[in-house]
C-alpha cells in the first residue's frame, strides 16, 4: 500500500508510529514526567498527522468541470469549448499542474437540454467535488445552473457573450455584455455604413430578447421609429428561414439601407445563412451582424454567398499577434488537426483558465471564497495583443472587433476599439438598470446595487 503515497507520506506515517507509541510509554511513567513529555508528544503528533493528512492531499488531483453540450442543437458551438479546456488542463499539467497536484478533468453532456445542465452542475460540485466548472453557452443555461452554484458555493466560468442584467458572487463572466459587442456593432452600422431600418433577428430565449430589448432602448435613442424596426423570434435548431428571409428581403426594399442584427444561436445558424444566399440577400444589400456566428459555424456552411457579412466578437482568428500564432499552434498540435478554427469563445475560456490559475497561487488553495477574492485585478494577456484584467463586477476589459466575413471561412477585421472596454453588467440603457451596479469587494459586495438607494437588491434568478 506505502508504494502508492512518496516518501513525505512514508517519513510522517513513521513520525505518527513512533509518537504514539512515546505517548503509550510515558503513561506509565511518573505524573510530573508524564506531562511534560505527554504535551510535547502530543503536540509532534498532531505535526506529524497533518503531515500525514498534507502529503496525502498532495497525492490527489485537483478537479476541474467541464459542462458543455456535446449532443444536441448547441453542440455545433461548444464541443470545440470543451477540447480548449482539455487543452488548457493539458498545458497547466505539464508546467507541473497547480498547487503541486495534476489537474484532472471532469467532462459531462448535459445535451443542450436546459434543466439537465442544473442537474449536471449539482453533480460536479456535490459528488465530483470539482474546484471549478468551465462550462454552459446560452443565457438560459446559465440561468439554469446559476441557482445550483450559489446554493453550493461552487465557480463557473462563463465564455459567450450574454445580455448582461446580471452578476453573481459565483460566475466570471469572460464573454462580451451587450457594451463591449451589442453596442458597439450597432454604433458601426450607423455611423460607418448609413443604416436607418434594423431587422433585431433571434433565437427565442433570454439572450436575444434581454439584448434586443436593450437595443431597441437605444435605438430610439438615437431617433430610430417603431416603423424602422422589424423584430423576429424562432425556436432553437429553426431549419426553415425562406418566409422570414423573405420577409427580410421586402422591409429592406423600402429605400433606406437595412441590417440585421442577429442574436440566432446554435445550428439555426446553418439554414439562415444558406437561405440568405440562396435568395442573393447580399452584405451590399442588407448587411447581416452576427453576435453568436464565428469560425466554428462558417466552417460547415459554403461561405462565399456571404462574404461581406459581418460579425462581432472581441477576438478573430485572423487577428495577427505572436500570442495568438502560438494559441493557434498549440490548438492544431493538441487537436491533431490544423484545419480546426478557433474562435472568441475558446479566447474567452483561454483568458478565464489563466485567471483561474494565477488566482489559485495567489490564494494558496483552491476554496471558492478565496479564489474569488484574489481573481478580483487579476491581468492576463489577451490574444489580441493586450491584456484583460478581471473587474469588481466579474467581468473583463476587452476590445471590440467588427469583422467582415471572407471566403475562406475567416474574418477581416474592418473596425475595432481604440483600447480594451469594461464590461457593464447592467445596462445603461434599459429604465430600471442605469442606476444598478455590481462590485463584488467591500464595502458593497453585491451584485446589483442601487447607487441611489444605497440597497442591494439581492439576486434575482
Amino acid at each position: 500500500m506505502l508504494t502508492r503515497f512518496n516518501n513525505k507520506v512514508i517519513y510522517a506515517a513513521v513520525a505518527v508510529l513512533v509518537a504514539c507509541t512515546w505517548l503509550t510509554s510515558v503513561q506509565h511513567a511518573s505524573a510530573g514526567a508524564m506531562d511534560e513529555t505527554k504535551k510535547a508528544l502530543e503536540a509532534a503528533a498532531g505535526e506529524a498527522k497533518k503531515a500525514v493528512a498534507g502529503a496525502v492531499e498532495m497525492e490527489g488531483t485537483i478537479k476541474v468541470g467541464v459542462l458543455h453540450s456535446l449532443s444536441g442543437t448547441m453542440a455545433i458551438s461548444e464541443t470545440t469549448l470543451k477540447d480548449t479546456v482539455l487543452m488548457m488542463i493539458d498545458e497547466q499539467n505539464k508546467k507541473g499542474g497547480l498547487l503541486g497536484k495534476k489537474l484532472e478533468a471532469v467532462v459531462v453532456d448535459p445535451a443542450s437540454n436546459w434543466p439537465l445542465f442544473a442537474e449536471k452542475a449539482r453533480e460536479l460540485i456535490q459528488k465530483e467535488k470539482v474546484a471549478v466548472v468551465f462550462g454552459c453557452w446560452t443565457s438560459v443555461s446559465r440561468k439554469s445552473v446559476l441557482p445550483v452554484f450559489e446554493e453550493l458555493n461552487g465557480l463557473l466560468f462563463y465564455p459567450v457573450q450574454y445580455e448582461g442584467e446580471e452578476s453573481s458572487k459565483n460566475v466570471f463572466y469572460t464573454g462580451a455584455a451587450p457594451n463591449q459587442q451589442a453596442i458597439p456593432a450597432v454604433d458601426y452600422l450607423m455611423n460607418d455604413i448609413g443604416v436607418k431600418r434594423w431587422v433585431l433577428a433571434g433565437t427565442d430565449y433570454v439572450y436575444p430578447r434581454t439584448t434586443n430589448k436593450i437595443l431597441e432602448a437605444y435605438l430610439r435613442s438615437k431617433g430610430v421609429k417603431d416603423a424602422d424596426l422589424m423584430i423576429n423570434y424562432t425556436p432553437f435548431g429553426h431549419s426553415d428561414w425562406q418566409s422570414i428571409v423573405a420577409e427580410i428581403k421586402k422591409f429592406g426594399s423600402q429605400g433606406k439601407k437595412t441590417a440585421v442584427v442577429s442574436t440566432i444561436n446554435g445550428d439555426a445558424n446553418v439554414p439562415f445563412y444558406k437561405e440568405l444566399g440562396n435568395q442573393k440577400v447580399s452584405a451590399a444589400d442588407i448587411p447581416s451582424v452576427a453576435f453568436s456566428v464565428g469560425e466554428e459555424e462558417l466552417s460547415g456552411i459554403d461561405t462565399k454567398p456571404l462574404v461581406g457579412h459581418l460579425a462581432a466578437w472581441n477576438y478573430f482568428m485572423s487577428v495577427d499577434t505572436p500570442e495568438n500564432q502560438e494559441f493557434i499552434k498549440k490548438w492544431h498540435a493538441f487537436i491533431k488537426n490544423p484545419k480546426r478554427v478557433t474562435n472568441d469563445p475558446m479566447e474567452a475560456h483561454y483568458i478565464g483558465f489563466e485567471m483561474w490559475v494565477k488566482a489559485v497561487e495567489k490564494a494558496g488553495t483552491t476554496d471558492t471564497d478565496a479564489v474569488a477574492k484574489a481573481i478580483i485585478g487579476i491581468e492576463v494577456p489577451n490574444l489580441t495583443g493586450g491584456k484583460a484584467v478581471m473587474l469588481k463586477n466579474h467581468h473583463l476589459t476587452k476590445p471590440v472587433l467588427i469583422g467582415e466575413v471572407q471566403g475562406d471561412g475567416q474574418f477581416a477585421t474592418v473596425w475595432q476599439t481604440e483600447g480594451p472596454v469594461e464590461g457593464d453588467a447592467w445596462s445603461d440603457f434599459l429604465p430600471g438598470s442605469k442606476d444598478i451596479i455590481a462590485d463584488w469587494t467591500p464595502p458593497i459586495t453585491c451584485g446589483n446595487y442601487n447607487t441611489k438607494t444605497k440597497k442591494c437588491f439581492g439576486q434575482v434568478y
